[in-house]
C-alpha cells in the first residue's frame, strides 16, 4: 500500500513533468542557466523576462503567405 509520502512525492514529479511541457517552469530554467552560465550579470524580474519571451516570440514572424 503506498504511504502519503510516496504519494506526495508522485504527485510532485508529475506536476514537475506538466509544468516542464507547458512551459511554466521558464522563468525557473531561465534562473538556473543565469546563475550558471552567466553568474556576473543581474537577471531579469518575471516581469521582463515574460515581456522578453513575448518579444522574442512574437516579433518579426515570419511566413510562407
Amino acid at each position: 500500500m503506498p504511504t502519503l509520502n510516496g504519494l506526495k512525492q508522485t504527485c510532485a514529479s508529475v506536476w514537475s513533468v506538466v509544468r516542464e511541457l507547458s512551459g511554466d517552469d521558464a522563468y525557473e530554467r531561465y534562473l538556473k542557466h543565469q546563475a550558471l552560465s552567466h553568474p556576473l550579470e543581474t537577471p531579469l524580474d518575471r516581469a521582463a523576462f515574460f515581456k522578453a519571451e513575448q518579444r522574442r516570440k512574437w516579433e518579426g514572424v515570419r511566413r510562407c503567405c
